[in-house]
């Protein structure tokens, strides 16, 4: 019950490794507010959580602020903001366009900064932020170039906001997952090209598997608890090896 009466935000909670956050977060007392684009899906998960659920794309910034507005209204102040709202997107650096460049960017990193822009006044002195990172930020994988270029801006975000924030005790963390089984890579593929990227994910990880969301969700809770109170400013592999063994 480490997050017993804690307030809990978690902008991109109605999936994937944040919805796996807003259930372990929710099984130790907290009380929480998602976010998500998806109204049907936001709606299931506020529901079976009990949690306010807010409609919003982070790429909007009048969005962030029109969710933080019902969430100060509702809660009152957060003692948790859990930043894990994102795309992805695969191109090869001669077929990136300024859109594909904007749609990726526009939620991965300047979303993300406005959201918690918008956020810090509600967010409690001595309170904590984990934000979703990728291994992709420091692999050189042919193709991320866009996806890796906004993880590795938001991480440099991070650590100046760790660094800003010290007067206000609101320590701010990443974790980084390595390859995950989520919803995010299925959307719009076969049962075989599944089956295939699994295999893929699988060998390139020398744990020998993709990790789960609630591997990653363990992470995050940790950083936002009491238990990582002398942690701050730092990015968290959770990625089965994938960085630390492969160096």
């Amino acid at each position: 019950m480490r997050f017993k009466d804690k307030n809990v935000v978690i902008l991109g909670g109605n999936a994937g490794i944040g919805l796996a956050a807003a259930r372990l977060f929710k099984a130790e007392g907290a009380k929480l507010a998602l976010t998500g684009r998806n109204a049907e899906s936001l709606a299931q998960a506020a529901g079976e959580l009990s949690a306010l659920g807010i409609r919003s794309n982070m790429a909007n910034i009048a969005d962030s602020e029109a969710a933080m507005h019902a969430i100060g209204n509702a809660l009152g102040g957060i003692d948790v903001l859990f930043v894990n709202a994102g795309v992805g997107g695969f191109a090869p650096v001669m077929e990136i366009t300024e859109a594909f460049w904007d749609g990726i960017h526009s939620v991965n990193l300047k979303g993300a900064f406005f959201a918690i822009q918008k956020a810090l006044p509600l967010v409690r002195d001595g309170g904590a932020i984990v934000i979703t990172g990728s291994i992709g930020s420091i692999s050189a994988l042919p193709g991320n170039a866009v996806y890796a270029a906004a993880k590795a801006g938001v991480r440099a975000v991070a650590r100046i906001l760790a660094a800003e924030l010290l007067p206000r005790r609101i320590r701010v963390n990443m974790v980084s997952p390595g390859p995950t089984d989520t919803e995010i890579f299925k959307r719009d593929a076969s049962a075989e090209d599944i089956a295939g990227m699994r295999r893929l994910f699988a060998d390139a990880v020398p744990i020998g598997r993709m990790g789960t969301p609630e591997e990653v969700a363990r992470a995050v809770l940790f950083l936002a608890s009491e238990e990582a109170s002398f942690i701050n400013g730092v990015d968290l592999y959770v990625d089965g090896g994938c960085i630390e063994l492969k160096r």
